[in-house]
């Protein structure tokens, strides 16, 4: 208590929030444009920090890292274009309850889950930090494999739907991560000679295509009578939950809080892969499993509450052990380095002014963005008063723009080609967030299996040497013969 006092103490001063304002505004505003993430937004700002003091230069950049995740809810539930990558589950209940004149409610439950997990986040990271941290030391190449083999198990499972149409998407999703320069050899793989695919399909216009351009087909294959007005609340009663969304989103947030966490602590897990997981588990707990999809709110407060607490959870190896999860905390680290300090047990003991001023601007920030965004539902929800005909050319106008901002020649051609393959998967009941976190995912499973082979010389013993990397490999195991059973009783039945 007296570091998080000390921390305070220097964050209280007009200078720090100021920059820690700015950051969480940026975050914010950055989270809406579409296509522009948190990685290119901290590389783009950085040299804006060089000259400033080392705690307002990593709270400003901190900001932006956790404001991106309450800012990216925005488009994803008003219009489902997801701002940046961990907004995309937002896109599937998010948008239907603002299609069912919910949009305000939405938003609300959006922003509190939000404050609430990151402020249990800052608080876990200000009291567990020591144990916590030692579960990255266990991580190897092998415990990686299974890491990401039990992820991918477990929200197959979780998804609800057929098994084999998610084992479809997932297939496909590693193919997809698999297009481009291989890691090691740098031969081009599945690039059918097009030299624009050797870097690989970004995830830009890979997910704006999936749910964006896809949005506006199944928009133009609607009657203009449907093409109607959204109504929006005429009170300031109406842009909050009622009782019964209020009592569903409890567990919801809880649970994602709890799980966004610890996945945000391991090494690959971050904020997509939580709110993911987060919105497999709450559809298979549901009551209501059929909602799902169609506005549930469940399907809204988990993986949003997941999303945030993930993205706390991933600072927590890089400021106790100096070791990022993943590739923004990786170019926080880089931050770090250019002001002089040294994430790690060293700067606790060496800077404890600095770390605890960092760990108090957190507390800060997610109060900032919680008044910054509340005041803003009744502004975003304005946008639904567009009638849908005119709506639908603003929704193609930002998606190519977020397209075209991802700085590739062929991004916009690829967006459009997703946009109509993600149109007829739709139609046939595929389940689009795991193709995508598949891709995510896919080059993480590959880079580590080879590693570890290249360890063991080839041997595939080293993924059962350790009780973790067996633990999780049995656990994805036991997922898909999870997934296979209620179609066992099913044929039973029929037969």
């Amino acid at each position: 208590m007296d570091n998080l006092l000390l921390g305070f103490s220097i964050i209280a001063t007009p200078i720090n929030l100021f920059y820690c304002f700015v950051g969480t505004f940026l975050g914010t505003v950055v989270g809406i444009l579409p296509g522009v993430g948190p990685l290119a937004t901290i590389a783009i700002l950085m040299p804006l920090t060089v000259n400033l003091d080392v705690t307002p230069a990593l709270s400003m950049l901190c900001g932006i890292y956790y404001g991106v995740a309450y800012g990216g809810t925005a488009t994803s539930v008003l219009l489902r274009i997801p701002g940046e990558a961990s907004s995309v589950v937002t896109c599937l209940d998010g948008y239907m309850m603002a299609r069912n004149g919910r949009a305000g409610s939405a938003l609300t439950i959006a922003a509190v889950g939000s404050f609430i997990a990151g402020t249990i986040g800052t608080v876990a990271i200000s009291y567990l930090s020591p144990p916590l941290a030692k579960l990255v030391f266990a991580f190897g190449p092998a415990q990686y494999t299974a890491l990401v083999l039990a992820a991918l198990a477990a929200v197959t499972y979780f998804s609800g739907g057929a098994l084999l149409k998610a084992l479809l998407m997932v297939g496909f999703g590693l193919t997809l991560g698999c297009v481009g320069a291989d890691p090691m050899t740098l031969t081009p793989r599945l690039t059918f000679g097009n030299l624009d695919l050797v870097a690989g399909i970004d995830l830009t216009p890979l997910a704006i295509g999936l749910f964006g351009f896809s949005e506006i087909l199944a928009m133009a294959r609607q009657p203009l009578s449907k093409l109607r007005m959204i109504p929006t609340p005429r009170t300031l009663l109406g842009f909050l939950p009622n009782r019964e969304e209020t009592r569903r989103s409890v567990g919801p947030v809880w649970r994602g809080t709890i799980l966004g966490f610890m996945v945000g602590i391991l090494p690959g897990g971050g904020a997509m892969l939580a709110s993911f997981l987060s919105y497999a588990l709450e559809r298979k707990v549901s009551r209501r499993p059929e909602e799902f999809g169609k506005g549930a709110v469940e399907g809204l407060a988990g993986p949003e509450t997941a999303n945030n607490a993930g993205s706390s959870g991933a600072l927590l190896p890089l400021l106790c052990m100096g070791l990022p999860a993943n590739a923004v905390s990786a170019v926080l680290l880089t931050a770090f380095m250019i002001h002089g300090v040294a994430p790690g047990p060293a700067m606790m003991e060496r800077q404890p002014e600095v770390f605890w001023g960092l760990i108090a601007s957190m507390y800060v920030g997610n109060v900032m963005l919680l008044l910054m965004n509340l005041p803003l539902i009744g502004l975003f929800v304005k946008i639904l008063e567009v009638p849908r005909a005119y709506l639908s050319p603003l929704i193609l106008l930002l998606c190519v723009i977020g397209v075209y901002s991802s700085g590739e020649d062929s991004a916009v051609v690829i967006a459009i080609l997703f946009g109509f393959l993600g149109y007829f998967l739709r139609k046939m009941d595929f389940d689009l967030g795991l193709l995508i976190l598949a891709y995510v995912l896919g080059p993480i499973l590959e880079r580590s299996v080879r590693q570890a082979l290249t360890i063991s010389g080839g041997e595939m013993s080293i993924f059962f040497e350790s009780g973790l990397s067996i633990g999780l490999l049995v656990a994805a195991g036991a997922f898909l013969v999870l997934g296979l059973l209620p179609n066992r009783k099913l044929a039973l039945r029929d037969d």
